[in-house]
């Protein structure tokens, strides 16, 4: 069996990539799947992850780009889609709480 994937991906502008990439895969590893360098992350989120039911289990990979924290979701439904990136970003949003709201543009 084949999963569809459903995918967003965001460049968000910040001077201080490496730190919310290390933050958000330290606070992630206590519960979930995590592996990440300063440069690098990549966190799995099960698919009954708080009781959810999702086909598969989703992805989220973080890389420190030039001007930005470069963020990919790769879910097995829209729905989870739409709930790892407001996770995502209510998270990175916490720990950049010095900068004046981070901007997300999914595509």
């Amino acid at each position: 069996m084949t999963l569809t994937t459903f995918s967003a991906e965001t460049l968000t502008p910040t001077e201080h990539a490496s730190r919310y990439l290390q933050q958000l895969c330290k606070h992630w590893q206590h519960n979930l799947q995590v592996e990440f360098t300063p440069e690098n992350g990549t966190v799995i989120f099960p698919k009954d992850a708080r009781g959810a039911d999702y086909p598969g289990d989703a992805v989220v990979t973080f890389n420190v780009a030039e001007t930005g924290l470069d963020i990919r979701v790769d879910a097995s439904s829209p729905e989870q889609l739409d709930g790892l990136k407001g996770a995502v970003e209510r998270h990175l949003d916490r720990f950049a709480f010095r900068e004046d709201g981070l901007k997300y543009d999914w595509k």
